[in-house]
């Protein structure tokens, strides 16, 4: 799919009073794919057409992502981005759904079924899926232009971040054999750079504090939820990557985790084909959620 078919494709859903990019695609059971920073539900895109053939899919650009509004002086908050998913699959498809998530999302995800256990969520989760991200904070290593940006210079840094900056971050992330391609690294800086994402990137990373803030709810919703969890880790990232994966081995004993050798942060773009190979059995699977209890240690 090209990006001017991504753009096309794309409907506006109004949120708070501010219009928010949605894609809907295929019939089935609803998957919902919540992407992660600093980019959008483009990131989707190598996924959408083998997933559209099984499943009924809705994918949302985030407040502050993508083609999505960008206000400058919004309070950006997991929250905030859990809430916009309620509404919209209140919306669309309201009932059952699965969740595929990916680095930030992996947080608004962890958020959602949170509620779930509380009783707070008016729609059922029926597994999630997780992509490389900071489900264990202890375990992430976030890159120096991500600690800075989440600092007290973080709108002067935000001003600073150069088309050369960005293409440097994005390829520490990604495996050594499975770079992005200059075609890649375009359309990724032109949807961050989109309604003014530059100014507030500084406002929206500031999830890293929210994710030691809320360190103990966000692990509990995962370790007490009742449905199947599985997590699909590109080892190769050194952000979320083997270290993660040794947390939730460590934390989550006896739950599914499918690990990608020299594969990096962004599976779904790295390496499509595994990442299906992974998910489908897991989500097309009718077994019983199995439930770890508590955690080893929390």
């Amino acid at each position: 799919m090209q990006i001017r078919q991504w753009r096309n494709s794309a409907r506006e859903f109004e949120y708070r009073g501010m219009p928010v990019a949605c894609w809907q695609a295929g019939s089935g059971p609803t998957l919902a794919l919540i992407h992660g920073f600093p980019t959008s539900s483009w990131d989707w895109h190598r996924l959408w057409a083998p997933l559209a053939g099984k499943y009924s899919l809705l994918a949302v650009d985030m407040l502050g992502f993508g083609l999505s509004a960008k206000p400058a002086a919004y309070h950006y908050s997991i929250f905030d981005q859990a809430d916009l998913w309620q509404a919209v699959l209140a919306e669309h498809a309201p009932g059952e759904t699965c969740l595929l998530a990916h680095d930030y999302g992996d947080t608004v995800a962890q958020e959602l079924l949170a509620r779930a256990n509380e009783g707070a969520l008016p729609l059922q989760i029926h597994k999630v899926c997780l992509l490389n991200g900071g489900i264990f904070p202890e375990a992430q290593r976030p890159l120096p232009i991500q600690r800075l940006l989440a600092s007290p210079l973080g709108a002067v840094a935000g001003r600073l971040i150069t088309r050369a900056s960005f293409d440097r971050s994005m390829q520490k992330i990604f495996g050594a054999a499975t770079q992005p391609t200059r075609e890649d690294l375009d359309v990724l800086w032109q949807l961050v750079n989109e309604n003014g994402g530059r100014k507030v990137v500084h406002r929206v990373i500031r999830y890293l504090h929210e994710r030691a803030r809320y360190r103990d709810r966000w692990v509990s919703a995962l370790a007490d939820a009742t449905c199947a969890r599985c997590f699909i880790v590109g080892m190769a990232d050194p952000v979320s990557g083997a270290a993660m994966a040794a947390r939730y081995r460590e934390l989550l004993p006896g739950e599914l985790l499918i690990e990608l050798d020299k594969v990096g942060h962004y599976p779904q773009l790295e390496a499509p084909a595994a990442v299906l190979d992974a998910a489908l059995p897991f989500l097309s699977d009718s077994s019983p959620a199995r439930t770890s209890g508590d955690l080893q240690e929390r």
